[in-house]
């Protein structure tokens, strides 16, 4: 998006802030509030599903009051690494933002990504107990308040051809998330590509690359099963959505609303956090449909996938030093210190 465009749309959402403040109804002790919300992923996706239902909840607990307005499939513009700098720069109220692609901005973000940190849900579960109020120091420190999060389904390696080794793996161009991604793949040999998802498709259609890096949802979100024939349960990454809101325009809702929206998001994080887990069953089911084929690696080759990227943790810990006391922590509760 170009600053002329951006400007135009802070200047006009700028407008309708003095319009509603001006307004004659108040709703539970503020002017009613109409607040889009950006996010890059489109209507069917269940992190939008999700915040569709959060809004709806809350501009009914609010009488009306705070009305969120979701607008998905980026079409306000703005790329997914920009996410938190729009609601930061209050371009946007608020937004869907996808942790992994704001490192860029700050590194602790890609705690989740580091490989294998996390097996499963339940241990991604704990994590967050201690990640999180890091998530939301360094939310603060840009200017937005954290509502709540939702983990992605764990990551595959979507590919042309199956893979039963390290082997199988090298060379091949394969488009990745963030940088803990791109260092995994290097690290096994192959030829990793640091590309948003907005730009993904054409990569794989103009044969930029020959695999990605993500999960199954977004895999049937890019009707993968036109490019690609195998998506491997490899489990190696997560990552997970913010949802967030301005600070300024956060201290335009009454503290009775607040509270309302606080309680919300608390009360619907874990049917969200379930959701996630359905959306994976789903979306498996739905490439098998499609024509791909879901290739489970063996114990061996797990382990040496897990074996090639240990390091990694402590490399995390030189670039990134506020993470390595939660991380650790996390770890000696997980009994792998």
């Amino acid at each position: 998006m170009k600053l002329g465009r951006r400007n135009a749309l802070k200047a006009g959402m700028g407008v309708g802030a003095m319009a509603m403040v001006g307004a004659p109804a108040v709703v539970m002790g503020q002017a009613p509030l109409k607040l889009p919300l950006a996010t890059v992923w489109p209507d069917g996706n269940f992190h939008t599903v999700n915040v569709k239902r959060f809004a709806e909840e809350v501009k009914k607990e609010t009488n009306g009051a705070v009305d969120i307005d979701v607008k998905a499939g980026g079409q306000l513009g703005f790329k997914g690494p920009e996410q938190m700098r729009a609601v930061r720069d209050g371009l946007v109220p608020m937004a869907d933002i996808l942790n992994i692609q704001q490192i860029g901005d700050e590194p602790i973000f890609g705690v989740e990504g580091i490989p294998f940190i996390s097996n499963n849900i339940e241990e991604l579960k704990v994590l967050h107990k201690y990640i999180r109020p890091e998530f939301e120091k360094v939310l603060q420190k840009n200017n937005q308040t954290m509502l709540y999060t939702v983990p992605w389904p764990t990551q595959y390696l979507h590919l042309k051809v199956k893979a039963e080794s390290l082997d199988a793996l090298k060379g091949i161009k394969i488009r990745v998330p963030d940088k803990n991604a791109q260092e995994m793949c290097s690290a096994i040999g192959m030829a990793p590509a640091l590309i948003p998802w907005g730009e993904t498709i054409a990569a794989l259609s103009s044969g930029a690359v020959s695999g990605v890096s993500t999960s199954s949802v977004s895999a049937v979100d890019g009707k993968f099963w036109e490019f690609l024939k195998f998506f491997h349960q490899t489990n190696h990454a997560w990552s997970s959505e913010i949802v967030t809101i301005n600070n300024d325009t956060w201290k335009k809702i009454s503290p009775a609303n607040q509270k309302i929206i606080v309680d919300l998001a608390k009360k619907l994080e874990p049917e969200f956090w379930q959701s996630s887990l359905q959306a994976d069953k789903d979306s498996n089911a739905k490439l098998i449909a499609g024509g791909m084929q879901l290739v489970i690696p063996s114990a061996a080759m797990t382990a040496e996938l897990q074996k090639k990227t240990a390091p990694m943790i402590a490399e995390f810990y030189k670039r990134v030093p506020a993470a390595e006391k939660p991380i650790k922590a996390y770890l000696a509760e997980m009994k792998r210190g």
